[in-house]
This record gives structure tokens, sequence and C-alpha cells, in this order.
């Protein structure tokens, strides 16, 4: 399992801890969320980067969404409150078994609130199809912090997204000059 760049659970900044507090305490039930992007970059990772959202790729029990976004989501009152919301992407695909890997964000801190991050090689990969400059920056640090190995990421690539992407010839694109451009040092894989 690879390292963690630092534990960033330790230093939840207040505005943080108030907003995911309420959020815990109004739920009645355990729910469960699959998070991505900045929110497990900055918690997850320990990238220092501002974020505002909590974006999710799924809620379980799925009849809670609905619930959790009106309470928490956008134009919200927690989100009024706080300036912090959840948010279901639209833009991003995980790797197909990304759910047996996830990993729990503040372990212990809450009663029903389960925040559950992608691994690092989900993260990054579920920043392919979007790959704006940040995505890539995002990338560039979990390349570094982690470290990501080049060939996991690939063959988690291969194996588990590139079948259910919608342009995967613009995909393999992305990851190979990713590589390139991350891992200067390896040869580039056969195939790339």
């Amino acid at each position: 399992m690879p390292k963690k760049a630092k534990d960033a659970r330790v230093n939840i900044p207040k505005v943080w801890a108030n907003f995911l507090d309420e959020l815990d305490a109004s739920l009645v039930q355990p729910v469960e969320i699959h998070c991505l992007g900045g929110f497990v970059m900055t918690f997850g990772y320990g990238l220092a980067r501002p974020t505002s959202d909590v974006d999710f790729l799924r809620m379980l029990p799925a009849d809670q969404s609905r619930a959790l976004l009106q309470l928490a989501g956008k134009d919200s009152a927690l989100h009024h409150k706080y300036g912090l919301y959840l948010q279901q992407v639209g833009v991003a695909t995980p790797p197909e078994d990304y759910e047996s890997r996830l990993r729990r964000l503040f372990p212990g801190r809450f009663k029903n609130l389960r925040l559950m991050g992608l691994d690092p090689y989900d993260l990054a990969l579920s920043k392919l199809e979007r790959n704006t400059p940040i995505d890539r920056e995002d990338v560039k640090y979990l390349c570094k912090a982690i470290p990501l190995d080049p060939s996991v990421l690939r063959a988690r690539y291969e194996k588990e997204l590139r079948p259910n992407l919608g342009n995967p010839n613009r995909d393999d694109l992305t990851l190979k000059l990713w590589l390139e451009a991350f891992f200067p040092d390896q040869a580039s894989p056969a195939g790339t």
C-alpha cells in the first residue's frame, strides 16, 4: 500500500471541522460518501490548496443523496453558513474496482458520516478525462508525494478505466503525456 504524503487528518481547519461536525450531527443513520477531487487531495494526501467543496462520486445509501444535497449542497443553509458544500461530480470516471481501495478520511471522528477517499492511483486516473491544468498539477503532486509507480498507474488504466471511457484514444495520449512529464527518467513502456 502506498504511503500517505503526510497525515493531513490531524489538522482540520476550524471551518471544515464545524461544517463536517454539523453535517454528521444531522444524520440519523450512517452515510458513506465516496470522495475525490481537491477535498481528497487536501485531507487525504496533504496537498495545500484551497477547496470549498466535497466532490463525490457516490453516496450510500443512495436514497440519502437528495436529502444530504439539500442539507449541505450548493446554496444550502450549511453552504451559506460555512462557504463549503457537497457536490456530486459529473466529469469523472473512476477505475472499475475503486470501491475496494477506498480509504477512510478522519477515522473515528464522526458518528454517522463516513468520508471515503479514492486511493492515490484511482484519484489520479479520475482526473484523466478532464485533464485541466489543476488536474495535471494534482497528478504531478501525487506522482512525487506518494510516490506513484508508473507501471501500476498504466496497468490500472488499461484494466479498469480504459474500457469505460468515451474517447480512449484521446485518453491514451493524455496518459502517455502524463507518464513522460511526471516520470521523465523512466523509459516509456511499450504500447504508449
